[in-house]
């Protein structure tokens, strides 16, 4: 972490503190303290200078994600939200859309992201909604559900299809744009102040400059883009989670007495905590090993952000139950830090590609792997042949 971001995280430390407990059980954050935190870039900090962002690279950026992640996991996820926003736009954006948008979101401006329909999750064939020219500008119409951010958002980044096949586009809406309609979530399980919600999207009219680049790009590559992203900012979410239980068990194991001793006396509490650093240390690796190859632009970005994620997320989940088996009905208080942790954990299993659709990816990878190395093989045997 760059010494000059020291008195950044103070502030956040500050900003948070123990508030994060109340703002769980209230199911919202406090608008002022996003718009301070975005207006100095600290929302989506891998912003360019350029465009008004700190320019971090992916590995200070998932270092101060952690610590957001281990103080409240709702600040965390609106994060994620404003960072996937400020990559799409400056990977699909033209240069006038980057420099008015870019400097939005790190001026204090909030935007969350739609992605996920009723119909449509991970399997892109099923997206329905619609981002088509309109005369000089666009209209959109559609549906999106579990947006995050959406309730504190000045707008909204709608992915949808620009045309037929695999035609899509990306759409800065307005939240105020007659036509979209808000619904939020009332009771989500994880994550509860990170101000999830539904959106319906009826004839909405846009002008052509808020749609980036003009649309054309292929759904799929969008699609991946974005979440390569949000896989990355969730899996160093997840290592502040981890963190936090840790920090949580191994506090109170040492206070709290059972038969006689302390409960970090007891083999089995003592091998609970183990397995939580263990768990710690390999997502913390999996992560550093992703941003190396995110801030190296290589070819298997996209393949180690999603094995940070599965195994960030994994471990965080488990972690967080084991947090709570430990503190027994001490953690199992609404707030609590590793309750909080027990639910917003398991959250990380489900969103930006479910552990099952990881594990589908990474045997893709696998099955890959070893058709190369069968190719490789049988080449040699060839040559041995012919010799």
């Amino acid at each position: 972490m760059p010494e000059q971001l020291a008195g950044e995280l103070a502030l956040i430390d500050e900003l948070v503190g123990g508030r994060a407990a109340d703002w769980d059980v209230a199911g919202e954050l406090p608008t002022d303290l996003l718009r301070t935190l975005g207006a100095k870039g600290l929302l989506c900090a891998q912003v360019p200078a350029a465009y008004g962002g700190l320019g971090l690279s992916s590995q200070d950026n998932g270092e101060l994600t952690a610590h957001v992640g281990g103080l409240c996991s709702s600040l965390r996820s609106i994060m994620t939200s404003q960072g996937i926003a400020a990559w799409a736009i400056q990977r699909f954006g033209d240069r006038t859309q980057r420099r008015e948008f870019l400097a939005e979101l790190t001026g204090g401006k909030l935007a969350a992201v739609g992605f996920s329909e009723p119909g449509a999750g991970s399997d892109l064939a099923a997206m329905r909604t619609r981002i088509e020219p309109d005369g000089d500008g666009f209209t959109v119409e559609g549906e999106k559900k579990w947006v995050t951010g959406t309730r504190y958002a000045d707008f909204v980044l709608i992915v949808g299809r620009d045309g037929d096949g695999d035609g899509a586009a990306a759409a800065v809406v307005p939240v105020d744009t007659p036509g979209v309609h808000i619904e939020l979530v009332p009771h989500p399980m994880g994550c509860r102040a990170a101000g999830h919600a539904n959106i319906r999207l009826d004839n909405v009219r846009l002008p052509a400059t808020h749609v980036l680049g003009g649309g054309g790009q292929p759904l799929s590559m969008l699609f991946t883009t974005a979440l390569s992203y949000g896989r990355m900012s969730i899996a160093w979410g997840c290592v502040g989670i981890l963190r936090a239980c840790l920090n949580a068990a191994g506090s109170h194991v040492k206070q709290r007495q059972q038969g006689g001793v302390a409960l970090a006396e007891h083999q089995l509490v003592r091998r609970h905590l183990a397995e939580m650093l263990i768990a710690e240390q390999a997502a913390l690796r999996a992560c550093e090993h992703a941003s190396r190859c995110w801030d190296s632009a290589s070819p298997d970005m996209g393949l180690t952000a999603v094995l940070a994620k599965h195994v960030s997320a994994g471990h965080a989940a488990q972690s967080a139950a084991t947090a709570v088996q430990l503190l027994g009905s001490a953690g199992a208080e609404d707030g609590h830090v590793v309750a909080r942790a027990f639910r917003d954990a398991k959250l990380m299993e489900l969103i930006e590609g479910s552990s099952e659709i990881c594990q589908l990816i990474l045997a893709d990878h696998a099955l890959a792997i070893s058709d190369a190395h069968k190719t490789l093989d049988e080449s040699a045997v060839d040559r041995r042949t012919r010799g």
